[in-house]
This record gives C-alpha cells, sequence and structure tokens, in this order.
C-alpha cells in the first residue's frame, strides 16, 4: 500500500485501529471498486472519495463497540460497510466477535460471502429482508446509510427479542431527526462527531423503551 494510503488511514490510530489492518481495509477498498463496474454497491459519484467516505467513515464506530460482546448484526449491510470493515478491524484484534450481515440482494449478499472467505472473517451472511425477521438475538446492532433512525428503532425493537445497544449513523439534519425521535422513545445514548464529515455525527444508544 502506497504511503499516502497509510497518511490516510493514520485518522484512525487514536481508535486503537492498528496499522496492521490497513493494508486489508485498502484492498477491500479496492474489491468494493472492482466490483463496482458489475452491479452498483456505492454510487459511482463516491469512487474517487471511497476510502475516506465509506472505508474511514464505516470504521470510525469501532470505539463505540465492547470487546467483550459476541455478536454484532448489521442490518442493512449493502457493500460490507459498516459490517465487513468492523470485521477486519476485530479480526486484528484477535476478537472472537461474530458479525450478522443482512442484505436481501442475491448480488451483494454473494460479495459479502466473498470477501468474508477471502479475509477469513468471522461472519454469518443472510440473504434476507430483515424486516420479515423475528426473535433475533445479537449484543450490538449497527446501521450506516440504511433506514431513517424512527425505523432502525421500531425494527430492534419488534424484530429483535434481544440487544444491548444500537450504533447508527446521522447526518446533517441528525439533531432534528433525534429530536423528534425523542418525543416517542425513551433512550440513553452516547454521540460523538464524525471523522469524516463535518455535518454528522454517530450515536450509541441503549436502554431503549417506547413511550
Amino acid at each position: 500500500m502506497i504511503d499516502s494510503n497509510i497518511i490516510e488511514y493514520s485518522k484512525l490510530e487514536p481508535l486503537n485501529v492498528s496499522r496492521e489492518t490497513f493494508p486489508e481495509l485498502e484492498e477491500f477498498r479496492s474489491l468494493i471498486l472492482e466490483k463496482n463496474k458489475d452491479f452498483n454497491l456505492i454510487s459511482t459519484n463516491s469512487e474517487h472519495i471511497s476510502r475516506e467516505r465509506h472505508i474511514i467513515d464505516s470504521a470510525q464506530i469501532i470505539d463505540f463497540i465492547d470487546k467483550n460482546d459476541k455478536v454484532c448484526t448489521d442490518v442493512g449491510s449493502g457493500s460490507g460497510l459498516p459490517g465487513i470493515v468492523l470485521a477486519i478491524i476485530m479480526k486484528y484484534k484477535k476478537s472472537n466477535m461474530e458479525f450478522h450481515l443482512y442484505e436481501k440482494s442475491f448480488h451483494k449478499s454473494n460479495f459479502l460471502k466473498e470477501v468474508s472467505k477471502k479475509f477469513k472473517l468471522n461472519t454469518k451472511i443472510f440473504q434476507k429482508n430483515i424486516f420479515e425477521e423475528k426473535n433475533l438475538e445479537t449484543d450490538i446492532i449497527v446501521s450506516r446509510a440504511f433506514k431513517p433512525l424512527p425505523i432502525i428503532l421500531d425494527l430492534a425493537n419488534n424484530n429483535f427479542k434481544k440487544f444491548k445497544n444500537i450504533i447508527i449513523y446521522l447526518g446533517k439534519n441528525g439533531k432534528e431527526v433525534l429530536n423528534n425521535t425523542l418525543g416517542n422513545w425513551q433512550l440513553e445514548y452516547k454521540e460523538k462527531k464524525s471523522l469524516t464529515s463535518k455535518e454528522s455525527f454517530l450515536i450509541k444508544i441503549n436502554k431503549l423503551k417506547k413511550k
């Protein structure tokens, strides 16, 4: 991997993402770009900024993840953002955490299976519509660029019988969305600024309860 790539990924070092992880993250990014020629994994407009926009953006929630948790569920994994990225990072942390990736698209699910096998990741890929699944169990629910916050909370409340935390990315209207959501839900959350966008932030929710 060239030096400029190493410099860009170094944003993740304060989050205890080791440098030995960077080449694999870069290789995963290259695989996304290659497969993007065949079918849509990411917007073609974001290909030239895909390292920061997709890989680093996905990786930055790693410090919200408790290393002692056993299962992390990516509810709309798409091209593996953030599920595959997190699985790569946790592999290098010698973690036994299992990642459950839900993606209803046949082609995207196959891509997730291919990269999981290539990188020897501790993942299970479910080619299913997660909204049709019931009684799911996990420690962590993660969601990036999938559905609005209220829908994710309903999903967690209705389709999971057990979970501890929800980690979700919120954009420039995130504050307004969060404030509106608090009218319908009781929840505790931690918040942190995004590394990749001045207008965005991330939240980790626990103790979710419908009002």
